[in-house]
């Protein structure tokens, strides 16, 4: 480790997201609702704090190593936690405990979702502003936006794109330098929102909540203006756009990107992940609203259809907006879409879970185990469509899985230990892991009523499921220290 280096980019990060806490200053000014200072002064800290850092390492100009860039990416998530709870802490009218500040800032960053405030229809717009535009900025990673503008500064991103860019295959590029492919992300992603905003707009929302609502639904986030979420506009027309957005935002945007420099959808359907997603999302959604037409929680069929789509959907994607109270129906319909955002969307997306490519792979891989006790001599091997894998990449999802299975327990013992039941402990760290926000039991609407060392917990579970397990396992092994 390079702490010289670490603490100078670190300070430069630091003082690139204190400019975040501007625009909901605005917004506070634009719609004079009196919380505009936790604004500046949580700017003016973090500035400062980062100026700090950076001036005093300024001449630090060694080439950072892989190893610093696993370091940076967990020191600046767990900061960025800290950092985006000031204007939380600072404003009077919330009247938020450090405790809660710090839950509420990470689940945004993470695109968790999960939250501890009540009240949001009659809550400041700056407030409801900020905490959708920190789902935003966490969805497609902060990290990939430094590593855009970073070599501008002196320093090379390479390290900290492997570091935190999701999914199996972590070394593929969309262009041929790094800080390309970090704005070709960006440029698919704003493409997205810009999209996305408009189809709200143009569906009956207002300018302020169409904008709020395509932060957080590009970002897989959930955080929404309105205590009832989605189902506050109870519009057929506002559901249909956020099912295909959600939908759009879990699929890798390497295949976004791809599809609009070929002009053509077809890449879409050549790739094994989609389709797979793909038929997931439909089965899935198929399944949902034939149980809810035959257990009689739904007579009619396309309210059956309207809402067991809306919330498989966006379940399934991790996203976690809601139109109705998903708890409340039977326990296999509320247990099976837990289960579903163990798998998320598509690595390369804004989505949660292990990755459908990660589990389309664990099938395959059992297939051939199966195929094996069959044909013992055969050469049997492992594809993604017509693509070989090696055995590398299925020991690689194997050591994943069982990592992740292994945190899951963990995470979901010590949360029984401090007296949570176990209902509310599965549902909680499973959707803090996966990202996904609402849970069952004692979380079901919000986490407010859970204890304070519950919600650290589950902030530290929201990190490691963003971080997907091994960038923050990493640093506990004994040989990453090693020289």
């Amino acid at each position: 480790m390079q702490p010289a280096v670490v603490f100078r980019i670190l300070g430069i990060l630091l003082m690139v997201f204190s400019t975040t806490m501007l625009p909901p200053a605005l917004v506070g000014l634009l719609y004079q609702d009196q919380t505009v200072m936790p604004f500046i002064e949580g700017f003016m800290i973090l500035m400062l704090l980062g100026l700090l850092l950076w001036f005093n390492l300024r001449r630090a100009r060694q080439e950072m190593k892989l190893r610093d860039g696993f370091i940076v990416v967990v020191m600046f998530w767990a900061g960025l936690g800290l950092a985006g709870a000031l204007p939380l802490m600072l404003s009077d009218g919330l009247s938020l405990s450090f405790y809660d500040a710090v839950f509420e800032s990470v689940s945004a960053l993470t695109t968790t979702g999960a939250t501890v405030l009540t009240g949001l229809d009659d809550m400041p717009k700056s407030i409801l502003f900020y905490r959708q535009q920190l789902q935003w900025l966490g969805g497609m990673g902060i990290i990939v936006l430094a590593v855009a503008i970073l070599p501008m500064l002196g320093i090379g991103g390479m390290q900290l794109y492997r570091a935190e860019t999701p999914g199996p295959v972590k070394d593929s590029k969309l262009t041929p330098r790094i800080t390309q492919t970090a704005k070709a992300l960006w440029y698919v992603y704003l493409l997205l929102t810009a999209a996305c905003m408009a189809a709200y707009w143009a569906a009956g929302m207002d300018g302020f909540d169409a904008l709020a609502h395509a932060f957080s639904t590009v970002a897989i986030g959930g955080f929404s203006t309105h205590d009832a979420s989605i189902g506050y506009f109870n519009s057929p027309l506002i559901e249909a756009v956020s099912i295909f957005f959600m939908a759009l935002a879990g699929i890798n945007f390497a295949l976004h990107f791809v599809a609009l420099r070929a002009h053509s959808l077809r890449v879409w359907f050549y790739d094994a992940e989609f389709k797979t997603y793909f038929l997931l999302l439909l089965g899935a959604s198929m399944t949902t609203v034939v149980y809810l037409l035959a257990a009689g929680i739904e007579t009619n069929f396309f309210d059956a259809l309207r809402l067991g789509i809306f919330q498989t959907v966006s379940i399934a994607t991790t996203t976690g907006f809601v139109t109705a109270d998903f708890a409340a129906w039977p326990t296999f319909v509320a247990v099976s879409l837990i289960f579903l955002s163990f798998i998320g969307g598509c690595a390369g997306s804004t989505g949660g879970g292990m990755k459908v490519i990660r589990v389309m792979l664990l099938f395959k891989q059992g297939q051939r185990e199966m195929m094996r006790l069959v044909h013992p001599h055969a050469t049997l091997a492992v594809k993604v469509g017509d693509k070989v894998l090696p055995d590398r990449v299925i020991e690689a999802v194997w050591g994943f899985f069982s990592a992740y299975v292994f945190v899951f327990v963990m995470f979901m013992l010590i949360m029984l230990a401090t007296g949570m039941d176990q209902v509310t402990a599965f549902s909680a760290v499973a959707a803090s892991l996966n990202n996904l926000g609402p849970g069952l039991g004692d979380v079901a609407s919000n986490y407010a009523t859970i204890t304070d060392a519950q919600k650290l917990v589950l902030s530290l579970a929201m990190l490691m499921g963003r971080l997907e397990i091994f960038t923050l396992l990493v640093l506990l092994t004994p040989s990453f220290w090693q020289r």
